[in-house]
């Protein structure tokens, strides 16, 4: 009986055990995108990052690069890019390179937007975050908050991270889909990275490649068709449940491909969560 009993007591011990160690580290899922990821031969690593955003966006900007710094394995470097507006408007990609902008993409539903350009299946070459300052101009989006978010959210994609919740709750990372609107526009959650995102990059670049393509000069011509043009993004490949994030890919003639992740309003969400909003009003 009493062996019976200290069977039972030592299970139970396992189970609060096994409880306490592997519910917290499934509470997050992982969240990078595909394994892409930088070609590097060592890390740390440094990243350019063109910065052709204007000043209403500087200290957002500013944070996010220092905020994702703190990463073990990658570093970012500020390098100052042409902020004319035409410049801004196209955000054409640099090879090895990320460039982030801002500027009145118009009312086509999209707040932020990242593309990586991809040899391989998995090198990342070079990649943009765009901000729509179409929306961000408006009542409903302009606010600190959820300009940080979308912010450091649209730079983490461009390393390789995808979202860690599409629900909208907030899992305190701005990788998740937490609106920092509307009674949350005074909400700091969901601004910046958190220690699984950090976690994450340690893992997507733990291993080590043979070549480079940070700063490489590799051709950028067709990964130049991608445009603010919703059509130029290609086939559409995921979106979450909530419609608020889509994912697309275009493949390129010479066998490298484009992936996008666009960060949709709540409103063009709302019209039609189920829809490939490219093709909705979206006004």
């Amino acid at each position: 009986m009493n062996s019976k009993k200290h069977a039972v007591k030592l299970v139970t011990i396992l189970v609060a055990f096994f409880a306490v160690i592997i519910f917290p580290i499934n509470s997050y899922a992982d969240h990078d995108w595909n394994n892409y990821h930088w070609a590097r031969r060592s890390n740390p690593f440094t990243l350019k990052v063109v910065d052709s955003t204007t000043s209403s966006w500087a200290s957002y900007q500013n944070t996010a690069l220092s905020d994702w710094s703190q990463s073990s394995v990658m570093n970012l470097a500020s390098e100052q890019g042409n902020e004319s507006s035409s410049s801004r408007r196209n955000c054409t990609m640099i090879a090895g390179k990320i460039r982030s902008c801002n500027y009145t993409y118009g009312s086509n539903g999209w707040l932020g937007l990242a593309s990586i350009n991809i040899t391989g299946g998995v090198h990342i070459t070079q990649g943009s975050s765009k901000m729509n300052d179409t929306y961000f101009n408006t009542s409903t989006y302009n606010n600190p908050n959820e300009r940080l978010h979308v912010m450091c959210q649209e730079l983490g994609h461009t390393f390789g991270l995808t979202h860690t919740s599409e629900n909208g709750s907030s899992q305190n990372t701005c990788m998740d889909y937490f609106s920092n609107t509307g009674a949350n526009a005074t909400s700091t959650l969901s601004t910046r990275p958190n220690q699984h995102d950090y976690d994450m990059l340690a893992s997507i670049y733990a291993h080590l490649d043979s070549t480079t393509t940070i700063g490489s000069v590799i051709s950028g011509l067709a990964a130049s068709e991608i445009t603010n043009e919703p059509n130029s993004w290609g086939r559409l490949t995921s979106q979450s449940a909530n419609g608020r994030s889509s994912t697309y890919k275009r493949e390129h003639y010479d066998g490298s491909e484009t992936a996008t992740h666009v960060f949709w309003t709540e409103e063009a969400a709302e019209r039609c969560r189920g829809c490939d909003h490219r093709y909705h009003d979206v006004q």
